[in-house]
């Protein structure tokens, strides 16, 4: 083969290979040398029911029935009045000494009559009275309290989400060999 042809070829051969090589160089995204930051797309809290218990109190009327205090506790006025009624009964009945035995009876009968209906009457005659009662219960009162916030952050391609207990500040996140430094002061996009 003709040298002139070797060397033409191997030329031409360096030649698109330098054209190659400068082709691949130049779609080659240099690293970037400063510090890298995500950006934050959505701060969302997170929230749970929570109860609180809670002391309610109200002064309340309340009725009360107690016996009205007896006036006469041996009922002396209902064995006397009966006994009147029963005397004059009795001394309807009969004649001579039987009438005389038929009143006495009539005394005694009545006298026990009558104390016994004073006793009812005074058992059924109740006084009411009202007093104020302070009553006190539980109720529970519910709230939602924010835990937390689910923080999605992305980079280039990456999205995810982190849990964090506090809401981020600013709109971007230093990142740390590929992960966010929340422990940092967050940045605002320049």
């Amino acid at each position: 083969m003709d040298k002139s042809i070797v060397i033409g070829t191997t030329l031409s051969v360096l030649g698109l290979g330098g054209l190659a090589f400068g082709a691949w160089q130049a779609q080659q995204v240099p690293e970037e040398s400063g510090p890298q930051f995500a950006e934050i797309v959505a701060v969302q809290p997170v929230t749970q029911s929570v109860e609180t218990p809670r002391e309610v109190c109200e002064d309340v009327i309340v009725q009360h029935q107690a016996p009205a205090p007896s006036r006469d506790p041996h009922r002396i006025a209902g064995t006397a009045a009966g006994a009147v009624v029963g005397g004059l009964l009795g001394n309807q009945v009969g004649g001579g000494s039987g009438k005389t035995l038929a009143t006495v009876a009539g005394v005694i009968g009545g006298g026990f009559a009558g104390r016994e209906v004073q006793e009812r009457i005074e058992a059924n005659q109740t006084r009411t009275y009202s007093t104020t009662q302070r009553q006190c219960h539980t109720v529970m009162d519910a709230s939602e309290q924010t835990v937390g916030y689910d923080v999605t952050w992305r980079h280039g391609e990456t999205t995810q989400v982190a849990r964090l207990e506090n809401r981020p500040q600013g709109n971007r996140v230093l990142l740390e060999e590929g992960q966010p430094r929340w422990d940092l002061p967050l940045a605002s996009a320049d």
